[in-house]
This record gives structure tokens, C-alpha cells and sequence, in this order.
């Protein structure tokens, strides 16, 4: 069966759906699929279905596909800047939604973001990452990885914040991996760096050498005002690393209600706290630590996987390995 991917950013892209589009086209092949990967519908090509990462910024090709192809099924992908704060005010366009055999959210909690009309065609599909191999984590400090774009969504500056109210004898440091989206944000990053020696920013870097980066880390910080579901915390699971995150439904949707280790949304004070927790008090860290590692089945490839192969049998798509 030959299905079309669409992703609103170059298929080679370091960022979310970049990562998203690869890791479905690589393991719909392993169901015996032809999968080719595009930023765009060219209306070209003898495609049996599509599925398109954002509803937004994928409408166009979502239309175009279904015009030339109507008997073909339509997946559609709710990221997080679909979903959040809601359909309406992200520009969401009910007709593309209505085209939609199926769509696919990244974390329960995004159901309660599509009315009733739509919930019912909607799955839950939790990105998948093969488990990441321990790094030795750094004598020398307390090291924190920060795996995100300069993006104002990101609420980056939160934590270079919340790093200048630690103790002085703390030993944490933050590597941050990751675009510079904003030009205003990336220059208050940039003077961060020059000046807080607890930060450094290492701009854009391969997403092995991020993997590797996040896994010699005592911890991952996800500071985000919005998620779909951010595949970095996949990562952090599969890598064994405790996450302190924003109280974001994206977020809570994957580590659970009960997880110990977020904070209120922008609040730099209560990041610090939970920072200097999980480098002083052991009973913390290890909370931390053993709830991510009952969480790690959740990001297992086969999990996903057979997820997928269950959503296009529900549209007509069948599994063709042999």
C-alpha cells in the first residue's frame, strides 16, 4: 500500500514533526508499506492513503490529497500548536477536521481538546523510542539537558531564571540543544549564556549528539506552555531520565497526574525548587527516577507500532507483511 506522509516542515527536520514523520514512515515499512515522506501534496503519485502531521499547517495538502484521491483515507495528526489553547483560536479549520477518516492525538488528555463531533474518530498513539543506551553522567556538575527551540511556546527563559535562584554551592548546569526560532529570544539566550555560568547554549546539534547529551544527564527540564505531546519526553523515558516539566495537560498526559516532578507554568521560583530537590534530597530523585521508569512501556516501538497497524485496518489499510 503506498501512503503519503506530510509534514509542514522538510522531512529532514530536527524538530518534532520531523522526527514524528520518520519514525511512522520507518515502522509503517516494517508493516509492508511504500511510505513516501513530503512537506507538500504535489498532486502526484498513485497514493492509497495520507496521513497528515497538523491540521493547520498541513490543511492545504489535506484538501488537495482528498480532491484527487476521495475513496483514500484521510489520518490527521493534532500537534500541539493544533490543540492548544484550542481548535478555534489556533486557526483550525473544521472542514479539513471533517475530511478526516481518523485523527490521532499524542496523550489521552488531547481528547478532551476535540468537541464531541470529531472525539469519536480520534486515537490516542504515543510516540515510540527504542530504548537509549545510559551515558556516564558528568562528575563535575549536576548536568540538566534542555532539548528545545528558541521558541516563545517553549517558555525558554524560564529556566536560565530559575537557575540564578539555586543555592550557591549547587552544582547544576544546564546544556541546552536547540534552534533559534525567535530573534528576540535567541539574543536573550544568547547574553544568558554569556553571563550565567550555570548555562550554556549549544544551538542546534544532530539528534544523536542531543541523545547522547540527554543521556548522561541527571535530568531533563521541560519548561513548555503548550505540548501536543513532546516526543523529548519519549526520549527521556527511553534514556532513564527523570523530567521536572511544566503542569501542562501535554505533559500530564504522558507521566500521569501523580507525577512528582512538575511545576506551574512560568513560575521560575517553583523550577528551582524542584531542581535543587533533585540534586539534594535522594528520596526525591529516586521518586522521580522509578515513576519514569514504570512509564518506559509507553514509548516502546512495538507499542506504536501496532497502534498504527490497528488505525489502518479501522480505514481500510492492511497490514502487508508477509
Amino acid at each position: 500500500m503506498a501512503i503519503l506522509i506530510v509534514t509542514p516542515t522538510v522531512p529532514t527536520a530536527e524538530n518534532g514533526n520531523g522526527v514524528t514523520a520518520r519514525r511512522w514512515a520507518d515502522l509503517l515499512r516494517t508493516l509492508g508499506h511504500d511510505v513516501h515522506v513530503a512537506d507538500s501534496y504535489q498532486g502526484s503519485g498513485a497514493y492509497q492513503a495520507l496521513i497528515a502531521l497538523h491540521a493547520g499547517k498541513s490543511a492545504k495538502a489535506i484538501r488537495a490529497f482528498h480532491g484527487d484521491h476521495q475513496s483514500a483515507p484521510v489520518v490527521v495528526a493534532l500537534t500541539g500548536t493544533d490543540l492548544y489553547p484550542d481548535l478555534s483560536s489556533t486557526g483550525v479549520d473544521p472542514a479539513v477536521l471533517d475530511l478526516a477518516d481518523q485523527l490521532i492525538v499524542l496523550q489521552p488528555l488531547a481528547l478532551n481538546q476535540i468537541p464531541e463531533r470529531w472525539r469519536q474518530r480520534a486515537r490516542v498513539i504515543t510516540q515510540s523510542v527504542p530504548e537509549i543506551t545510559p551515558q556516564a553522567p558528568r562528575e563535575d556538575r549536576f548536568e540538566v539537558a534542555f532539548l528545545v527551540h528558541a521558541r516563545s511556546v517553549k517558555d525558554p527563559m524560564v529556566l536560565p531564571a530559575a537557575l540564578h535562584l539555586l543555592p550557591p554551592d549547587s552544582r547544576i548546569r544546564v546544556t541546552h540543544v536547540g534552534e533559534s526560532r525567535d530573534i528576540e529570544l535567541a539574543a536573550l539566550l544568547s547574553a544568558e549564556a554569556a553571563s550565567n555560568s550555570r548555562y550554556e547554549w549549544l544551538g542546534a546539534r544532530p539528534r544523536n549528539e542531543a541523545l547522547r547529551i540527554l543521556a548522561r544527564s541527571r535530568v531533563l527540564a521541560l519548561t513548555s506552555r503548550h505540548e501536543g505531546g513532546a516526543n523529548v519526553i519519549s526520549e527521556a523515558l527511553a534514556a532513564g531520565v527523570p523530567v521536572i516539566a511544566s503542569d501542562i495537560p501535554g505533559t500530564v498526559g504522558l507521566l500521569g497526574s501523580d507525577y512528582p516532578g512538575y511545576f506551574p507554568v512560568g513560575d521560575s521560583h517553583a523550577l528551582a525548587a524542584r531542581l535543587s530537590a533533585a540534586e539534594s534530597d535522594p528520596a526525591y530523585y529516586s521518586a522521580l527516577a522509578q515513576h519514569c521508569a514504570a512509564r518506559r512501556p509507553l514509548v516502546d516501538p512495538q507499542r506504536e507500532a501496532s497502534a498504527l497497524a490497528s488505525l489502518l485496518a479501522d480505514v481500510g489499510v492492511s497490514d502487508l507483511r508477509p
